[in-house]
């Protein structure tokens, strides 16, 4: 871990904690999946702290679940959700939400603060997180394949919102279909979700998205009704 000149740790990786929702109640022949950050740390063990109690800082309680679990309660060889995941809980409207850690390069070299949270530059509140997914549909075997990944986070919304839509304008040539947002603001006809920039279906059939989505964004979204 680096010291910048005001001898502050710049460390060379984030950890991301990421809310994953399997929604399986939408979508009757399928799912739909989304990815969320709920915070950022400059160390694997407070974001993993963080983690443990992410869906109680949305409000919820274990009551709340059909099927709530923690890693830490259950042997790693034993753990079925995959190894970034810390967390696995179960709605009884069929929603599936997972609490994972995504470890990124440090681009913006932020620094680490006490408590290993990360210092925002001067008069920004949170950070602006790209999220690239892809959804392929399984024809033969009536199903999908979906990833969601942590393309990079940036200081300022409108870097955040062209390198969004860079991700895929570079390649819209070869696309069988390609969709930009024009104006993530004020655009009210955009079907294919309020975060979304850029969406593409490739001549496979494979769906592509881009997303920019935030820490706020995130609660106002998944914070337990009242």
């Amino acid at each position: 871990m680096a010291e910048d000149g005001d001898n502050k740790p710049v460390p060379e990786q984030l950890f991301h904690t990421t809310l994953t929702v399997v929604d399986y109640h939408d979508e009757t022949h399928g799912f739909t999946q989304d990815v969320y950050v709920l915070g950022t740390h400059t160390s694997h063990p407070a974001a993993k702290a963080f983690a443990m109690s992410a869906l109680e800082s949305l409000g919820y309680t274990p009551d709340d679940f059909e099927i709530y679990t923690v890693r830490k309660d259950i042997p790693g060889e034993e753990w079925p959700h995959g190894e970034n995941v810390v967390a696995y809980a179960e709605t009884p409207r069929g929603q599936h939400f997972l609490v994972g850690i995504d470890a990124k390069p440090n681009t913006l070299a932020l620094r680490a603060r006490p408590g290993d949270t990360v210092e925002l530059p001067e008069d920004h509140t949170h950070l602006h997180y790209v999220l690239h997914n892809k959804t392929d549909y399984d024809q033969a075997k009536g199903g999908q394949y979906q990833t969601s990944d942590i393309q990079g986070c940036y200081a300022h919304r409108a870097c955040a919102v062209e390198a969004a839509k860079s991700m895929l304008r570079k390649n819209r040539a070869q696309y069988a279909q390609y969709d930009e947002r024009g104006d993530t603001e004020s655009e009210s006809e955009w079907p294919f979700g309020e975060d979304v920039v850029a969406r593409a279906v490739a001549q496979t059939g494979e769906n592509l998205s881009v997303a920019v989505r935030s820490v706020p964004g995130a609660y106002k979204k998944h914070r337990k009704s009242q």
